[in-house]
């Protein structure tokens, strides 16, 4: 009879979905993956086929299945997390509503501003440790409630990504302790909450809300229609993940019970966290999350950004867009090659950069979805790399910012994403924090987080702290100290930032009034136009 040594984790991101094999031990053995893809619309909508990402999903694994040998007799059980927050309504025969709200979505905004603007909401915040953001849940549904009420009337349960993939693979809906809490519950008692749910005028709709599972205790068996479209065994036990922020820190090392350390990851978001006991959650302003771990009375402090290496790639596609006009064409490839030289070539500090490049704004440490990007003390004798290295410097800017809001600045930083694989960004990112940064050798954390789980509830680890020891802890590479120099420069520039951020919020409003106004003068021309 074949061993059952492998844990399938699923991590469904914005951009790609990854299907990814590891050892019972932790040994990662294999990966596919399947571009994934969304669409934008009026308005900031961001949405998402539900159909589609499903069949991606199952595509992937059905790849991996190619590559590893004897992969359904092998799989012990499957494990998914998934990109965070949105909307992804479910209705008769667990058939998709309407294409998913992603997190990206920024319709519900003015909903946001209305219900983070009245006094109850001070006790939702108390309650889920997290600030009202128009990526959430809780806000689009409210933003639903109050202008397209068919959506939530013809529902029968609000999931999130990693939901719907569960309930296609297992045929159950549920959500798990971290989002159930902190869009609609408390961190502390890993179930919904009356006065959260009423905060956001959704009393009337509390019956969308599934089930909470923790999917470290408790696993359902795949289906047999899911075993089909993904090649696997039917009967295979299916474990429910927590939100991929969470899973990519549990994996990266966030918690390995090292005094002061912390975890950034570093991708096309920005997301900073901390992991604490539940008891100790010092909640400070009105940003960020709180977000529970795996393990009994332990969460995340998180503070994130809306975008981080997306300012680069949108520096970059300008440069590239410009050459392209000229008849110079480059590849977008040969331009991210190039930082390291552009930043060697640049002098520290010179140039200040927020990098809120979203049209969702920023929601770390600030919420404000009228947030926008800009340059501070552009002159004359600045060239393109001062404006790479200004737009890089800000990433450890804004991790400089999101842990300000914390208790306290990070003695150690782990870190994870894309741009970890950066020399020159890891020493910035150390300069900004003042602390020393390790990259784990852990190539898909968020994968490896739910695997995690899943191999605590099928017992093959007593708890997530002995998983962590072994999966977690010796992947961690050496620390790498910050430059002293560089540190100096840094510290003395990071007031300017702030001081700058907190300067530039009113005009960030004014803007966002004449661009709603250039808009409805524009709604109204056409209207006239056409009728004529």
């Amino acid at each position: 009879m074949t061993e059952r040594d492998i844990i399938i984790g699923i991590d469904a991101g914005t951009s790609v979905i990854k299907a990814v094999a590891f050892g019972l031990s932790g040994k990662q053995l294999g990966e596919a993956s399947v571009p994934n893809r969304y669409d934008s619309g009026a308005n900031g909508a961001a949405t998402q086929g539900m159909d589609r990402t499903w069949a991606d999903c199952a595509y992937a694994i059905q790849s991996l299945g190619e590559k590893i040998s004897d992969l359904p007799k092998r799989t012990a059980a499957l494990a998914v997390t998934a990109q965070g927050d949105g909307t992804w309504l479910v209705g008769r025969n667990n058939r998709p509503v309407a294409d998913a709200w992603l997190w990206l979505d920024a319709r519900a905004a003015e909903t946001t501003r209305d219900l983070a603007s009245k006094d109850i909401d001070v006790e939702r915040f108390l309650a889920t440790g997290t600030a009202l953001n128009t990526c959430q849940q809780g806000a689009q549904m409210a933003h639903m409630h109050r202008h397209c009420a068919d959506l939530l009337d013809r529902a029968e349960s609000a999931m999130h990504c990693k939901d719907w993939l569960y309930l296609n693979l297992t045929g159950v809906r549920a959500t798990d302790p971290s989002e159930a809490s902190f869009t609609f519950g408390d961190f502390r008692t890993r179930r919904y909450s009356d006065l959260v749910i009423d905060a956001l005028e959704l009393k009337s709709r509390s019956h969308l809300l599934p089930d909470i599972l923790d999917g470290s205790h408790q696993t359902h068996p795949l289906t047999a229609q899911a075993a089909s479209e993904t090649g696997l065994l039917a009967g295979t036990p299916v474990s429910l993940g927590y939100v991929d922020m969470v899973m990519t820190a549990l994996g990266a090392g966030v918690y390995t019970g090292t005094p002061g350390a912390a975890c950034s990851t570093i991708g096309s978001t920005g997301v900073h966290m901390r992991a604490v006991r539940d008891s100790d959650i010092n909640l400070r302003g009105n940003s960020g999350y709180v977000i529970c771990l795996p393990a009994d009375h332990m969460v995340t402090q998180v503070q994130t950004n809306m975008a981080a290496t997306l300012n680069i790639d949108w520096a970059l596609r300008m440069a590239a867009d410009l050459m392209s006009e000229t008849g110079h064409p480059h590849d977008y490839a040969d331009l991210v090659a190039r930082i390291d030289g552009w930043l060697a070539r640049s002098e520290p500090g010179q140039i200040l950069y927020h990098p809120y490049i979203s049209e969702a704004g920023e929601r770390g440490p600030i919420v404000n979805a009228n947030a926008r990007a800009g340059f501070i003390g552009l002159s004359s004798g600045h060239r393109f790399p001062d404006l790479i290295r200004a737009v890089v410097e800000s990433l450890g800017m804004a991790a400089r910012d999101c842990y300000g809001a914390m208790d306290q600045l990070p003695l150690e930083l782990r870190l994870t994403g894309g741009a970890a694989r950066s020399r020159a960004l890891r020493s910035i990112l150390a300069a900004s924090i003042g602390a020393p940064v390790r990259v784990s050798a852990r190539e898909e954390a968020g994968a490896a987080g739910c695997a995690m789980m899943a191999a605590v509830a099928i017992g093959a680890y007593p708890d997530m702290e002995s998983c962590v020891s072994e999966w977690v802890t010796p992947l961690l590479g050496d620390a790498e100290a910050p430059e002293p120099d560089l540190q100096v420069t840094y510290s003395k520039l990071y007031p300017a930032y702030a001081q700058a951020r907190q300067s530039l919020e009113p005009v960030w409003d004014r803007l966002a009034d004449h661009r709603e106004g250039a808009d409805a003068k524009d709604d109204a021309s056409k209207s006239t136009q056409g009728g004529s």
